[in-house]
C-alpha cells in the first residue's frame, strides 16, 4: 500500500456530489430489497463517508492487511449500507454483493460482522465501543513502533455512553494526534431527539474540555468536509473530532429529520419516489 497516495486527485468536487446522490440511491435500494431499516442513519452520513473513503483514509483493496493501513472503525454499526455502499465502490468487494444485503448467508448482514466480512477492523452495532476500541488499536500499534491513523464513525446518540468519554480521556491523555473521530449528529435517536435526550449542551465544547480538537461543520456540506479532512489534525498532540451536524435522511425530502424514518422501511412507491429525487443509479444496479 502507498500510504503516501493522496486520493483528492481521483475526482474532482462535482464528480463527488454525483457519487454522493448514487451511494444514496444505492442505500435506498438496499434498505428496500433487504426489508430493513436504518435507513435515514445510513443518508445523513454519506456525505462524511465519501470523504473518507476518497480524500481521507490511505487503504488499499490489494493489500486490506498492511500493517501501516488507516483503521476505520464504524462504530455506528446500524447504519452499515453505506459502509458497504463505500467499501464496493473502491473495489474492496464485488458491487453484485450489495443485492443480498441483509439476506441469509451474505457477508453483508444488517450490522457489520468480521466473521461474515474479514476484511472488517471491528463488528459493530452495539454503540459505545467504536472509539474505545480505535483507541487501544493506535495505542498497540505505538508500542509495534506502527505509524498509523484511525478513523472513527459515531453517531450523536452513542455520546449518551460512558465508555465514549473514558475512551476520550484515554486519548487525550496519550496525546493521540493520529486519531479522528467523526460524530454523525444528525439530532435522531431510537426514541427521540438528540438534543432533548443530551440535555441540549454542545457536543463540541464537551469534546474540547477532554483535551480533543474539534471542528463543527455541516456534516451533508461535501465541499466542507473534504476541506476539513484536509485539516487533520486539527491541534498537534491531541486527537481531533468532527462534530458533523447533518439530516438524518439527507437527500431524500420524505424522510428528511424524520424520527420515523429510524426504522421505516421504504415502499415500492417509497423506492421510486426516491430514486428519482436523487437522480442517482445505485451503484450495483447501473449499466
Amino acid at each position: 500500500m502507498d500510504v503516501s497516495n493522496q486520493t483528492t486527485s481521483i475526482l474532482d468536487l462535482k464528480s463527488l456530489e454525483q457519487k454522493a446522490r448514487d451511494w444514496r440511491a444505492t442505500c435506498v435500494q438496499m434498505s428496500h430489497d433487504g426489508n430493513q431499516g436504518h435507513l435515514s442513519s445510513a443518508l445523513s452520513c454519506v456525505d462524511l463517508m465519501i470523504g473518507l473513503f476518497y480524500n481521507w483514509l490511505k487503504l488499499s483493496p490489494e493489500k486490506p492487511n498492511e500493517k501501516e493501513r488507516d483503521r476505520l472503525i464504524f462504530s455506528k454499526g446500524h447504519a452499515c449500507a453505506v459502509l458497504y455502499a463505500g467499501m464496493a465502490d473502491r473495489g474492496f468487494f464485488p458491487k453484485e454483493w450489495l443485492s443480498k444485503y441483509a439476506q441469509a448467508d451474505s457477508p453483508l448482514p444488517n450490522h457489520p460482522c468480521i466473521h461474515a466480512l474479514p476484511m472488517l477492523e471491528f463488528s459493530s452495532g452495539s454503540l459505545g465501543h467504536g472509539l474505545g476500541v480505535a483507541t487501544g488499536i493506535l495505542y498497540g500499534l505505538e508500542l509495534d513502533k506502527i505509524d498509523a491513523r484511525a478513523a472513527v464513525v459515531m453517531s450523536d446518540g452513542e455520546c449518551n455512553e460512558g465508555s465514549v468519554w473514558e475512551a476520550a480521556t484515554f486519548a487525550a491523555a496519550h496525546k493521540m494526534d493520529g486519531l479522528l473521530a467523526i460524530v454523525d449528529y444528525n439530532g435522531i435517536q431510537a426514541v427521540g431527539r438528540s438534543d432533548t435526550l443530551m440535555g441540549n449542551t454542545s457536543l463540541g465544547e464537551k469534546f474540547q474540555a477532554f483535551g480533543w480538537g474539534v471542528r463543527t461543520i455541516n456534516g451533508n456540506d461535501l465541499s466542507k468536509v473534504m476541506t476539513t479532512l484536509d485539516e487533520f489534525p486539527f491541534i498537534k498532540g491531541k486527537p481531533s473530532v468532527i462534530v458533523a451536524n447533518t439530516t438524518g435522511g439527507s437527500g431524500v425530502s420524505f424522510m428528511e429529520d424524520d424520527v420515523l424514518w429510524h426504522y421505516r422501511v421504504p415502499s415500492d412507491e417509497d423506492l421510486g419516489k426516491a430514486l428519482r429525487e436523487l437522480n442517482g443509479q445505485p451503484i450495483h444496479m447501473a449499466v
